[in-house]
This record gives structure tokens, C-alpha cells and sequence, in this order.
């Protein structure tokens, strides 16, 4: 499908009939086709990235809805709905710095308005390819002109800032980011394994990054820095620790299951330090130490976001040397644990060099693979209530 939202909506506007309302919460970093914007009547995203508003917009779509019923108000009289030409990933468009800080805070004065409903800036999916890859606003409200001018004001400001989108934190290749956080005193010194994150659309079960930390000489004897790689599934490996217990010493693969592109399974050979069962996403969790490296081999992938995940291995990332993570941006746990922190520019399904993914399928131009093109057409387009 080139529109799987719009399509979904659609079916569901069709068993519940043109009368009734849809108010539709969304990730700041979806896409928004002509088609779901005119099926829904109320939509809204998140304001904030990393996403820690998330809770409140779920909320506010939700308010948004209750108060139209309410009120009697029913339906919006305008949806303004505008396609920015502009394809960025999370890790240059994190509200903590500008240009976002700046652009996301123009928002809520003008959703606040009187005859506006809710306003909000889509930056968009950069890893995938199709036409409905692109950053979006929309606006919508009762009052025609306020809505419109919302909602070009938002997109202009947008579009002016193009060119001052930067990654939220330093970024290196891997060899680079392992020579900064092994020669670093402050601890832990997080590295983002990006190109591979799960939470954004990769595998989860590239091995590129760890075949090439188990390689390091500064890693292969148990009194090397101290690192925990956070992590990689293995179902037959899990399978294989778990019958020989913890304390045991083991030799098997894990790893590119899914995405072998880059590099073949990974060898891991070590003692079990831990094996942990129940957790909603990994299922069961094994750590392996190999050198003096912690691996977590998952059942199932599984995104490390808290220090809990970590400890309830019986690991302490907070005394780790280095911790190393398959995440873009560090999220606030994580952000608040680092000692210093550096986003390495890994293969994988995320890659965050964009210029590399050779698209074939999204609108050109676009900014910024087509640097040269002309201002865009960045006025209101209204779409025609849901039917």
C-alpha cells in the first residue's frame, strides 16, 4: 500500500458511517496523505521529540473530540492542509535545540486561538519510500481565515529554517565514537548504535556494529573498559543459554535474522551472567560476557529505554565504561544517565545519512536531496469534510 494510514482510515469512515467524528492522535514523525486528512475530522501530533508529550497529545485529541460533541459543534468547518517538500530524520529535528525548539513553540499560540481547534507540524518518515514521505501541517478550527493563516504561517516558518537542522548531538563513525568513549573519563559514555534503531523502523538485528566492538584488542580480555551493547536477538541462542544456566559458558550466533546486509550472524562466545524471563517485548533476555563485554541476546528485539531494562539484569549502566544502545536520540532515561554521548553513523534500515538510501518513489523535489529546487507553493490547501 503507498497509503496504509489513508487506507485503514478510509475503511474505518466506511463501517462507521460520513456522521461520525474520528479524532486521530499521531507521532510527530508520521506522514499525513490528502486522503487521511480528509477522512478524519479532528488530528493531532505530538509536540515534542523526543515524544514526552505523548500522553498529553493522546489527551488533547481526545478533549478535542469530547468538547465537538459536547458542544454540538460537530464536525470542523475548515481542515487546512499543507505538504512541506522537506524529508529530515528524528535526530535533526529533536525539539531540545532550533530551529525545532523555536518552530514546535509557534504551535500551541496559534491551536490556542479563538475559532481554532488543534494546529500541528508533521516532520515526517525519512526512511521510507513512497509519495506520502514528506513533513506536513495541518490546522484546523471554525474560523476560515485563522485557520488558513495558522497553518501557512507554521509552514512558511518551516521552510525558512531548512537549512538549520542539525543533528541533536555529535555524531562520528563507529570506529571514532569507540576511540572517543574509550579514551573518555566520564562514564557512561553512551553511544547510539543509530542506523539500526528499532523504534524507528530498523531490524534491530543488524550485527555490524557489534562484530565490529568484539573485534577491538581493547575489548577482548575481562579487564578491558567495561561496555554493555543493548542489544540483539538470538531466539536459538536464548534457547541454547537457557538450558545451560547461568554461569555457564557458551558458543553461538545471534543476529541478522532480518537484516544481513552488512554483516552475517555474530559469533558469541562467553559465560552467562544472567538469564531473565517475562519481559513484554524480549521475552526472555540472556547476558553473555564476552572480553569484557556485556551483550544482551533477546528472544524477541526489544528497545532499551530505561535503566530498569538494564538492571533488572542484573546490570549497572550508571558504573558501565560504555553503553552502547540501538536508538537515534537518547531518550530522557538515558539522556539524564549519560556522562557524555555520541550518535555513531551506523549501517542499517535507518540509515541517517539520507543521501544513501538511493529513493525512488518519493516526490521531487525535495529538500534536502534536491538543494537547488525553488521555494515550494506553501499555501492552505482546504480539504472537504470527511464523508
Amino acid at each position: 500500500l503507498d497509503d496504509p494510514e489513508g487506507n485503514m482510515i478510509s475503511r474505518i469512515r466506511e463501517a462507521l458511517g460520513k456522521d461520525m467524528l474520528i479524532s486521530t492522535s499521531m507521532d510527530l514523525h508520521g506522514n499525513v496523505t490528502e486522503q487521511l486528512a480528509q477522512k478524519t475530522d479532528l488530528i493531532t501530533c505530538y509536540r515534542m521529540a523526543p515524544h514526552e508529550d505523548a500522553i498529553e497529545s493522546k489527551k488533547r485529541a481526545l478533549v478535542n473530540l469530547l468538547e465537538r460533541i459536547e458542544s454540538g459543534k460537530g464536525k470542523p468547518k475548515y481542515k487546512a492542509w499543507i505538504p512541506v517538500p522537506i524529508l529530515l530524520p528524528g535526530e535533526k529535528t529533536s525539539t531540545r535545540i532550533e530551529p525545532a525548539k523555536s518552530l514546535y513553540a509557534k504551535v500551541p499560540p496559534l491551536a490556542n486561538q479563538e475559532g481554532v481547534i488543534d494546529a500541528a507540524i508533521w516532520i515526517g518518515y525519512a526512511w521510507a519510500d513512497a509519495p506520502r514521505n514528506q513533513a506536513v501541517v495541518m490546522v484546523t478550527g471554525d474560523d476560515k481565515e485563522k485557520v488558513t493563516t495558522a497553518a501557512e504561517e507554521l509552514a512558511r516558518s518551516f521552510w525558512a529554517v531548512r537549512e538549520e537542522f542539525e543533528f541533536v548531538a555529535p555524531v562520528a563513525t563507529l570506529e571514532e565514537s569507540l576511540d572517543m568513549a574509550i579514551k573518555s573519563e566520564k562514564k557512561p559514555f553512551m553511544i547510539s548504535d543509530m542506523g539500526d534503531n528499532p523504534t524507528a523502523g530498523g531490524a534491530g538485528d543488524v550485527t555490524w556494529t557489534l562484530q565490529q566492538i568484539l573485534a577491538r584488542p581493547e575489548f577482548k580480555n575481562d579487564d578491558g573498559p567495561s561496555l554493555i551493547y543493548a542489544s540483539i536477538p538470538g531466539p536459538e541462542f536464548v534457547e541454547k543459554a537457557v538450558e545451560a544456566g547461568v554461569g555457564a559458558v557458551i558458543s553461538g550466533k545471534a543476529g541478522a535474522t532480518v537484516d544481513a546486509r552488512y554483516a552475517p550472524p555474530v559469533e558469541l562466545s562467553g559465560t552467562i551472567e544472567a538469564i531473565e524471563h517475562g519481559d513484554k517485548d524480549a521475552e526472555t533476555e540472556v547476558v553473555v560476557k564476552v572480553g569484557s563485554v556485556k551483550v544482551i541476546v533477546t528472544k524477541k528485539r526489544k528497545p532499551y529505554h530505561h535503566e530498569s531494562d538494564f538492571t533488572r539484569l542484573g546490570l549497572n549502566p550508571r558504573e558501565s565504561d560504555i553503553v552502547v544502545v540501538k536508538i537515534g536520540y537518547l531518550v530522557p532515561e538515558l539522556y539524564n544517565m549519560r556522562g557524555d554521548w555520541i550518535m555513531a553513523l551506523t549501517p542499517g534500515g535507518v540509515d541517517q545519512d539520507l543521501h544513501r538510501l538511493g529513493y525512488k518513489h518519493i516526490k521531487r523535489p525535495m529538500f534536502p536531496l534536491d538543494r537547488d529546487m525553488e521555494d515550494p507553493d506553501l499555501s492552505a490547501r482546504l480539504i472537504p469534510p470527511s464523508d
